[in-house]
């Protein structure tokens, strides 16, 4: 068994659920020993997502592991999505080497974090190879949802359209790429704001068909662009991860039938459905998680799935999400007190919250 220096891990952590502002400390710990039966892992670059924020908050189904990390005990590591490097690996492991790049197998690992001492379990190797530490941070979560809510729920064909809100959010952006590379036209529905034209020009440039705001869309007897398109055969899925009454026009476009899937509720309001869409309409509707996905089906059809995932970003067709990269202790990040790190940290926090934010905060601990 190959043996190292035992890193300093530093890591953002919660003792206690609540307002992410007001929980979240940075704490500094030493690695544990690796065993036979485990590993090392130096984190690269982990993203904020909305349901790390619902984690801390303890509002998110997953609940994190409380435990004592060094001297602070009932401790979890907050962070869901992230890529590390292996940096040890023990006599029993097989199949993952030193060097190999890793996403997480699992939610609620902990990624915001310098280093972790994980099982094979744990992780899934990737072959990371002309993909980069962003797309590899940000592989999990966004653009796997969009495949498989592309995949499971209806038998797509090329031509076909699907409509769906928030189409500027990380699995918005997924979709209208993977469905673009599929030959899946989109209809891609956004908050009307004061650069909604910057906007729509961006989601065409990444392979949007159509892209409308929300207050267009509800505005009565409107003749929509795409009708000539859509002729004879309708629109085959809806994708929700708004709620609240705009949902209704939207599931109004579905053809007879149809899915409307639901992964989200980022207005916080209730999912409204007409009994006429039952009734006249037969749409099914259906919620979508990915953490349940992840948990009913086995390693081989997910390392199947990121397979197909890498392949399309390799080709070009998958590219980031929009992203604002940072340095989460800053340069000198293994010398600053806990204190230090934790106000950085939270800077970058408050910019992941912000309402209409541009980009995607990713944290990069190299």
């Amino acid at each position: 068994m190959f043996v190292h220096k035992l890193p300093k891990v530093r890591a953002i952590t919660f003792n206690k659920y609540g307002s992410p502002t007001e929980v979240l400390r940075a704490v500094t710990y030493q690695l544990p020993p690796l065993t036979p039966t485990t590993l090392h892992l130096k984190f690269l670059a982990s993203p904020i997502n909305p349901s790390d924020i619902n984690q801390i908050e303890g509002v998110y189904p997953v609940k994190p592991n409380f435990r004592t990390l060094g001297e602070h005990e009932k401790t979890a590591v907050a962070g869901n999505e992230g890529v590390a490097q292996v940096i040890g690996v023990g006599d029993k492991v097989e199949d993952i080497k030193i060097g190999d790049w890793v996403v997480m197998g699992k939610s609620a690992f902990g990624t915001w974090r310098t280093h972790a001492d994980a099982t094979p379990d744990d992780v899934i190797r990737i072959p990371h190879e002309g993909i980069g530490i962003v797309r590899a941070a940000t592989l999990t979560v966004n653009p796997c949802s969009a495949y498989r809510m592309l995949k499971d729920f209806v038998a797509l064909k090329e031509g076909d359209f699907i409509i769906q809100n928030g189409a500027n959010s990380g699995v918005g952006q997924a979709v209208i790429q993977i469905a673009k590379a599929w030959n899946i036209n989109t209809i891609n529905i956004i908050r009307d704001r004061q650069n909604f034209q910057e906007l729509k020009d961006f989601l065409k440039s990444i392979g949007a068909t159509y892209v409308i705001s929300d207050k267009d869309l509800q505005a009565k007897n409107r003749e929509f662009e795409w009708n000539k398109d859509i002729e004879g055969k309708g629109i085959a899925l809806g994708l929700n991860c708004v709620c609240g009454k705009s949902v209704i026009s939207m599931a109004k476009l579905l053809r007879h039938s149809s899915p409307l899937i639901t992964y989200g509720a980022m207005s916080r309001q209730p999912l409204t459905i007409p009994a006429s869409q039952l009734i006249f309409q037969d749409l099914r509707f259906f919620g979508y998680w990915m953490a349940r996905w992840n948990k009913e089906n086995p390693k081989a059809k997910r390392m199947e799935m990121l397979n197909d995932i890498i392949e399309l970003i390799k080709q070009g067709k998958l590219r980031d999400v929009v992203c604002e990269e940072n340095n989460w202790g800053g340069d000198d990040k293994e010398d600053v007190s806990d204190d230090v790190l934790t106000q950085r940290f939270l800077e970058i926090f408050k910019k992941a919250t912000e309402e209409f934010r541009g980009a995607k905060q990713i944290i990069k601990m190299i």
